[in-house]
């Protein structure tokens, strides 16, 4: 019989697995500590489970992590993972360190099924959804290779789930790890520094509404369906209206809660003066911060990023209208880590880099 692998399972999936074995559900929390604030991996070490229990893990749990194939550290900072998978898949982690905290960018899938134009992960096809334990074990990594500062201060302070894939698309596993991100027995990380970032699935916001208490980030960059139907398909399915209707049901009753705004500037494409007068428009009355991204550029994307001028202008004027508005910086470009760049090594089931190679070969 396969035995359970114990790092994707949170408080209540641990307390459930202790009881199925025999075993008082208490165990869940002494092992949750081991495992994800000592970070220890040998069930022979957490000294304050008795030998028959130790043993019994060892013959029906397991504490199996994703490998690290590669890490890379850029000119500013910022590291990137490739993590390795089964199957001949890897993805990709960032860290992003600042003055005033750590930012891990995690990833939730192997490739994207969602095929939005500026993303280089939607290229590269998907493959599957990662299991909990492979995400968590992201930040399990990261805080393994990083370890803690001198003054043994916290080094990753905020998760984003904005790496590869849609979060959404991937819900029952990333609750299970964003539970672990947030729960004092393992790392304790306040809601409001781990945010989720989606480009749309409508009814998964709802329910997300509901099952885990986290900060919300929408894709939009766009202001009207008809744009954004070209640059995130998904909104075929739910557009721009049905979208925002979802996040002002998230944000209701929460005084507390606002929804980040994710708007990618394309020269020529999103970045008029006329749209900011629409993103304003769409916006008005949900409580947001609107955080411009210079578009990062892959091999193969026909996009160009606004110049620095225009970001600014556009900035600007959602800062004269009465909106928080940021500019991204871009960090990691060096190897290649900023936004929309993550791409890993894909078995693509969907075939779609077969399709694009295609298409370019037939244009030559």
């Amino acid at each position: 019989m396969a035995r359970t692998n114990l790092f994707g399972l949170d408080l209540p999936g641990l307390e459930a697995f202790f009881t199925e074995i025999g075993e008082k559900p208490f165990r869940a929390r002494q092992v949750l500590q081991w495992i994800h604030q000592y970070r220890v991996t040998d069930f022979n070490e957490m000294t304050n489970l008795s030998k028959s229990l130790r043993q019994t893990l060892l013959d029906k749990a397991s504490l199996a992590l994703p490998e690290v194939l590669e890490e890379h550290v850029s000119t500013d900072g910022t590291r990137k993972w490739i993590i390795r998978l089964d199957g001949g898949n890897a993805i990709e982690t960032v860290y992003i360190p600042e003055n005033d905290r750590g930012t891990l960018c995690v990833s939730s899938q192997v490739g994207c099924a969602l095929a939005c134009t500026f993303c280089s992960t939607a290229q590269q096809g998907f493959n599957r959804n990662l299991d909990a334990s492979e995400i968590i074990g992201q930040l399990w990594i990261a805080n393994e290779y990083l370890g803690k500062d001198p003054k043994g201060k916290r080094v990753v302070t905020n998760v984003v789930m904005m790496g590869m894939g849609e979060p959404l698309a991937n819900y029952k596993n990333v609750i299970s790890a964003m539970n672990l991100m947030r729960d004092d027995l393992a790392y304790g990380i306040s809601w409001r520094r781990v945010t989720l970032s989606t480009s749309g699935m409508v009814p998964m916001i709802d329910k997300l509404r509901e099952d885990c208490h986290v900060s919300l980030a929408v894709s939009l960059h766009a202001a009207n369906d008809k744009l954004r139907d070209e640059i995130i398909p998904l909104n075929k399915k739910y557009p721009i209206a049905v979208l925002l209707e979802a996040c002002h049901r998230y944000v209701a009753g929460h005084k507390s809660r606002h929804i980040t705004i994710e708007y990618v500037m394309l020269a020529g494409i999103n970045d008029s003066e006329q749209d900011a007068k629409d993103v304003m428009r769409i916006l008005k009355g949900l409580p947001t911060k609107i955080n411009l991204i210079p578009f990062n550029p892959f091999p193969g994307t026909n996009y160009i990023c606004s110049s620095r001028n225009v970001i600014n202008r556009f900035k600007q004027q959602l800062l004269d209208g009465g909106y928080v508005a940021t500019i991204r910086k871009t960090r990691g470009d060096d190897i290649v880590a900023a936004c929309g760049q993550l791409a890993g090594e894909v078995e693509d089931k969907t075939r779609r880099t077969q399709r694009l190679n295609e298409k370019e070969a037939a244009v030559i």
